[in-house]
């Protein structure tokens, strides 16, 4: 997926946890698929899951999950990662690793969940309540959940790379537009940063969310994004929005910011990775980005 990414397998992950942890070296590991795009992750036994960052950018994950996610779990009413023990790098892994609770569920998709509307209420509370979390000592903004104006030059490179599958002139207009939009007001506030892919149903309702790694103090718009992904259809976006109470600034960032989202990851992923080629076509299509021929 990543051309200086770390190969990790079965192999590996059973001599690491039998130099290192021992007590859980005994438990079955089941590969789990698909693979997020940073992290290797196995499920060990029944109640647990190992996850190890394949590729540098991601290495800085574990330490920051370890330290975040259970400050922020109370918040919340759904679950999210628990931290159990951080493993360290070898001469065969050069990153630390971390084993985290299992979280039981299924990747949320539309066909899945059983009520988009309540899905939608459940989701916008979930983000309410990661918003009234105190930030000022939070991880400053990062990636998208900076002012749009401090990653242009990056979205315009980001579309001018994917300007041989997408319609990239009216994907650079939903990003000036956001672009003119009023910036986020106020204080920064807590986000996760990376919802889409990342919410767990079980009974086709949301029980979890996972992979914090993008979590920060920054502008809101970053998971309002998450409206233009394939999780929603126009009935339960706009309960979304109420229930969040978007305003029209912060719904135009977060067009600017699923465009800048989904013109890297398209060309990126295109032949790695189907399920996030799949997202990505359904969000530039639902903001009025036509590709320029089928993939």
């Amino acid at each position: 997926m990543h051309q200086d990414e770390v190969e990790v397998d079965d192999e590996l992950v059973g001599s690491l946890l039998a130099s290192q942890m021992p007590s859980l070296a005994h438990l079955p590991l089941v590969k789990v698929e698909p693979w997020g795009t940073d992290n290797a992750i196995w499920r060990l036994g029944s109640d647990l899951v190992v996850r190890l960052p394949r590729i540098h950018w991601a290495a800085g994950q574990v330490e920051f999950e370890a330290l975040w996610l259970p400050r922020l779990a109370p918040y919340l009413p759904v679950a999210i990662p628990e931290p159990v023990a951080i493993g360290n790098p070898t001469n065969d892994y050069p990153f630390r690793w971390a084993v985290h609770r299992w979280i039981p569920g299924a990747s949320a998709t539309l066909e899945r969940i059983d009520n988009p509307v309540a899905f939608a209420l459940e989701l916008a509370d979930v983000l309410k309540r990661l918003q009234s979390v105190p930030s000022t000592d939070a991880p400053p903004a990062t990636n998208r959940a900076r002012p749009l104006a401090q990653y242009d030059k990056a979205a315009r490179q980001m579309i001018e790379s994917a300007n041989n599958l997408i319609d990239a002139r009216a994907a650079l207009k939903v990003w000036e537009e956001a672009l003119a939009a009023p910036p986020h007001l106020g204080p920064p506030v807590w986000v996760q940063g990376d919802l889409e892919g990342n919410c767990l149903l079980q009974d086709g309702r949301l029980c979890g969310i996972v992979d914090w790694g993008s979590a920060c103090a920054g502008d809101p718009a970053v998971d309002v994004q998450v409206v233009w992904s394939p999780l929603f259809t126009n009935e339960s976006r706009h309960a979304f929005l109420d229930a969040l109470g978007v305003d029209d600034a912060t719904l135009a960032r977060s067009r600017g910011a699923a465009i800048q989202q989904a013109c890297a990851a398209l060309p990126y992923y295109l032949r790695s990775y189907p399920q996030i080629v799949e997202r990505s076509w359904h969000k530039l299509a639902t903001l009025g980005v036509q590709p320029l021929a089928a993939e």
